[in-house]
């Protein structure tokens, strides 16, 4: 038998800092505070994330002082990003 893949905590909070390597201050919901990074995901499909933005953090039980960002929220005001045109390479 394999061994039980560990339980993520998923819980809201709020980004309040953007810190160097793509990092995050995210200041839950119930006033906790972590560093979070971007999943590769949302990296990959350029989700950028802004301060004031509300996102969802996925934790493990072992360190509560890190999170990992799977979403953030649509804030309303904010339609699709602007028209991106190609860059030309020359």
């Amino acid at each position: 038998m394999g061994l039980a893949k560990e339980e993520l905590l998923t819980v809201e909070g709020q980004i309040d800092e953007i810190l160097p390597d793509g990092r995050f201050g995210v200041t839950l919901d119930n006033e906790h505070r972590i560093i979070a990074y971007t999943a590769g995901k949302m990296r990959r499909h350029r989700i950028r994330s802004v301060v004031g933005d509300h996102v969802h953090v996925e934790m493990t039980p072992y360190d509560l002082t890190k999170g990992r960002i799977i979403y953030r929220e649509r804030t309303a005001g904010q339609g699709p990003g602007v028209v991106r045109r190609r860059m030309i390479r020359r």
